[in-house]
């Protein structure tokens, strides 16, 4: 005997085709694209394609007009599986440097908004330092740093606009020293008394895959690369990236 066909709703499914086209094509698609492999009418596919875009689960590039994967599905994954091909690698050493350092610590990862927190690790204490998962990071902010500092302009100028940080202080000469230490600091950038570092980690095409970033109160956050707490934070970064087959270069 069949088993009896379950109800489901067709429109989801009509959807889910949009979804699943994008994600088998690897790389962002325009509408006439979608539409020819799909075979949805284009009347139909503008609706599917506005109410994703303005879910954030696709994102439309204004530049070109070309439809890809958004920062909500990354959001789904971060809460459905943790990101488990980045996570169970990075959680160990998340673990010790918070419980080295007694701060908060952050994995961060980037989406079409913006780096968001997709993994917290706290060492314990009763306080809370305001840090939740799939919050948006600003520029001003340590991860924000490493982030304008190793992704290309072209790709962080939305986030930079929408927060507000253009015009605020020495950007360009902040980015260099960045880039060379691989190390961001900042001061109270969100909540008096609460500071952050945060380092970069790297995967073997030498490009950003996410940031560590170590938050507490002021005083027990270092200010420089020369610190002790600094250079054990750093260490812990190149170690993460090997871990992804980065090789620094020379």
């Amino acid at each position: 005997m069949k088993n009896q066909k379950q109800a489901t709703i067709q429109s989801i499914q009509v959807g889910m085709r949009i979804i699943d086209l994008l994600v088998a094509s690897g790389e962002p698609l325009r509408l006439s694209d979608i539409q020819e492999k799909t075979g949805i009418t284009k009347s139909n596919l503008y609706k599917y394609l506005n109410t994703f875009t303005e879910l954030d689960i696709l994102y439309k590039d204004k530049h070109n007009g070309q439809y890809q994967l958004g920062s909500k599905l990354i959001e789904y994954g971060v809460a459905a599986i943790g990101q488990e091909d980045v996570i169970s690698r990075v959680l160990p050493y998340l673990k010790d440097l918070s419980q080295q350092l007694d701060n908060t610590c952050l994995l961060t990862t980037w989406t079409y908004n913006g780096p968001i927190i997709s993994k917290i690790w706290n060492p314990g204490h009763a306080y809370n330092i305001g840090a939740q998962l799939g919050s948006l990071l600003p520029p001003l902010s340590s991860t924000g740093k490493i982030f304008e500092s190793f992704l290309d302009s072209a790709t962080t100028k939305d986030w930079v606009k929408v927060m507000g940080k253009e015009g605020k202080g020495n950007v360009g000469e902040e980015i260099n020293r960045v880039r060379q230490e691989r190390i961001a600091f900042a001061n109270e950038p969100l909540i008096p008394t609460v500071s952050s570092v945060s380092i970069p980690i790297f995967n073997y095409n030498q490009e950003l895959l996410s940031a560590i970033t170590v938050v507490g109160f002021s005083e027990s956050i270092p200010k420089d690369p020369s610190a002790d707490k600094s250079q054990s934070i750093i260490k812990v970064g190149k170690e993460i990236s090997a871990q992804f087959g980065y090789r620094a270069k020379g």
